[in-house]
């Protein structure tokens, strides 16, 4: 499984952007996907998670209602459209893949199996 993710940039607060994730090498849709991130001197953070056919998501607490993740299985492509963006949420953002649907509580604990390079999204205040 190769994952790369795009669409990061430098945006003021109050802004928005749109994370893509290009997967390939297996059948993107046979996978859980998910969002990650992590900003310098922290640990990584869950973010959100899609299940297979995009029906069921889950997003950690300081991200509900400002991002969104969905995919497009005939593209084969992930994505994250983050709105009412803080400087807080400076960081380098990573797709991941799963073969299983894991709670968020486990996903945070153990991420997931498979990790794309990460893209940068800073924001000004």
């Amino acid at each position: 499984v190769q994952l790369q993710a795009s669409g990061g940039g430098l945006v003021q607060a109050g802004g928005s952007l749109r994370l893509s994730c290009i997967f390939s090498g297996r059948t993107f849709g046979a996978y859980v996907m998910g969002w990650f991130r992590q900003a310098p001197g922290k640990e990584r953070e869950f973010l959100a998670v899609i299940s297979r056919s995009g029906s069921t998501t889950d997003y950690a607490d300081s991200v509900k209602g400002r991002f969104t993740i969905s995919r497009d299985n005939a593209e084969n492509t992930l994505y994250l459209q983050m709105t009412s963006l803080k400087p807080e949420d400076t960081a380098v953002y990573s797709c991941a893949a799963d073969s299983i649907y894991y709670s968020q509580t486990y996903y945070s604990k153990y991420g997931m199996d498979y990790w794309g390079r990460g893209t940068q999204v800073t924001v000004s205040s």
